[in-house]
């Protein structure tokens, strides 16, 4: 299912206020690549896998892709997705009402990469 955020605004403008923040000290954790999407910048996280966003309905949901040639372990699915609402948590809690996780990844989660 990925992570589901129920923005106070709309979920562009919460989009737009995440990406903002990115790549400032504020956020040291996670970066935005060229794609737009997200992943964790720690050294032992990074590129493990990216969490793409999109606005669905009258939520934003980011949904998690692996790195080309592997496949995401239970433990970057639950690194990712756990981490990613901690720091909405800490930096947007204020711009949001509800976030949430599966246990599982669900349609339009991808986990497995194709050869390149």
């Amino acid at each position: 299912m990925a992570v589901i955020v129920t923005p106070k605004t709309t979920p562009q403008e919460l989009l737009d206020e995440i990406r903002a923040k990115m790549g400032t000290t504020e956020i040291d954790t996670w970066t935005l690549d060229s794609d737009g999407d997200f992943t964790h910048s720690t050294p032992q996280w990074n590129k493990k896998a990216w969490l793409r966003p999109m606005v669905k309905d009258t939520n934003l949901v980011f949904r998690i892709l692996p790195p080309r040639t592997s496949t995401i372990s239970s433990t970057v699915y639950a690194i990712y997705h756990g981490r990613f609402i901690e720091m909405l948590l800490r930096h947007f809690d204020e711009s949001f009402t509800e976030a949430k996780a599966s246990s599982l990844p669900s349609n339009g989660d991808i986990i497995r990469g194709s050869a390149a």
